[in-house]
């Protein structure tokens, strides 16, 4: 079968973006299915020598089986809407464009966000005539909403207009938990094109390993015990309590905080955490995919956070490589959401309330204090990962979902 993944990035790129459907890229090819993705050229933490890519418009390479083309969009200032939204229709027109050069397929999947690539969706299935899929992952324009970013009436009635149209015209959509299924189909979408699929996580490629790693030695961490957040440093990321956990537990001298990511608020949480005089507290960038795992490895719990402001059911994807790397998740966000149905249901960790620094700096204790609890956590963390959210599973799960739409 001949299958077209769309999405905005793709490695050398990081974050969950490009690492999903790089990864749903490999299973399929491992089944022995024609992939190709179109994609943009890097720039998104993006790490390794990029080179190759500059001043080019458009280009086709191979990635571990998987053809991959590149076009060129136009580029605006991302950390203002205005400048994001451009992007995104950019994005959305850029890639229409680019199908024009690319052999027919027999499938689209397109990964959302930005939204607007639902549109490039639509237009293969009526240039090309094939079915297109529609991978759900945040939920725009609401997640907006709820932050506080997108505060104006007309755009925010043009962007939920814009989100009931790509709904309604999708051959299928899919989400990764009943939560986003009630909020697509209460947005206008059929009941019955919306498929729950949970988002997956290499098995293979993280698995439990060596506490005390390269990782450690490399930046003289010891035996410390290392309590660590791996991810985006943004907006709807709230740092903030980790640093006021930090802050709790300076005393604590082999306890160890590491925040590893990049994003619009670190450069604000770097100057918070020096002007509080936290020695216990490193910021590192975002690391590159090969080196993911290792600092999984040297960690002794792992943190998912976000602001009480971020109300959609979102499950942030590094909470299943955390249990993938078999460690224990302690997740401070909205109590209603389905991450900590997930994280209950694996019982590899803790949900708590979130914005609460002494309630997570209580938690971390909890852990630091039962070492054979960190451990059994841990262990189911990763025995849940295997057994429901393997990337060999979630392929198999796709493919059920494409010949059904080709019957």
């Amino acid at each position: 079968m001949k299958i077209l993944l769309i999405s905005a990035y793709f490695p050398p790129d990081t974050g969950s973006a490009a690492h999903l459907f790089y990864e749903l890229g490999i299973g399929l090819v491992k089944m022995d299915h024609d992939v190709t993705v179109l994609t943009s050229f890097p720039g998104y933490h993006t790490h390794g020598d990029i080179s190759k890519y500059k001043r080019k418009k458009w280009m086709t390479e191979k990635m571990d089986g998987i053809s991959v083309a590149r076009a060129w969009v136009p580029q605006f200032p991302r950390h203002i809407p205005a400048g994001r939204a451009l992007w995104q229709f950019s994005c959305a027109i850029s890639f229409a464009l680019s199908t024009f050069k690319l052999p027919v397929f027999d499938v689209v999947i397109v990964y959302s966000p930005p939204l607007p690539l639902g549109y490039t969706g639509w237009f293969l299935k009526k240039r090309k005539r094939v079915p297109y899929i529609l991978n759900v992952q945040d939920l725009f324009p609401q997640s907006a909403i709820d932050l506080g970013i997108l505060k104006n009436k007309v755009l925010i009635k043009l962007f939920e207009s814009m989100e009931r149209w790509i709904y309604r015209h999708a051959d299928l959509i899919t989400v990764h938990s009943p939560g986003n299924r009630n909020h697509v189909v209460m947005k206008g979408a059929p009941p019955h094109s919306v498929e729950v699929m949970p988002n997956w996580v290499d098995t293979d490629f993280i698995t439990p390993g060596e506490r005390m790693n390269g990782f450690r030695k490399e930046f003289d961490l010891g035996d410390k015990f290392i309590v660590s957040f791996a991810g985006v440093i943004g907006y709807s990321q709230d740092i903030d309590v980790i640093i006021g956990a930090a802050d709790i537990l300076r005393e604590k001298n082999d306890i160890f905080f590491l925040i590893v990511g990049d994003g619009v608020e670190k450069e604000r949480l770097e100057n918070k955490a020096s002007s509080m005089g936290l020695s216990n507290v490193m910021f590192f960038p975002m690391q590159p995919r090969d080196k993911y795992p290792s600092v999984l490895h040297a960690s002794d719990v792992c943190l998912a956070t976000l602001h009480k402001g971020v109300r959609t059911p979102v499950v942030p994807s590094k909470i299943l490589s955390i249990m993938a790397a078999g460690k224990p998740v302690i997740a401070c966000m909205h109590l209603g959401g389905d991450a900590p149905k997930l994280v209950e249901k694996a019982g590899c960790g803790y949900i708590l309330p979130p914005e609460d620094p002494r309630i997570l700096a209580d938690h971390i204790l909890k852990l630091y204090n039962n070492k054979g609890l960190k451990e059994e956590m841990g262990g189911k963390g990763r025995m849940y990962a295997e057994k429901e959210l393997s990337l060999s599973i979630a392929a198999e799960r796709y493919l059920n979902l494409i010949e059904g739409l080709r019957d």
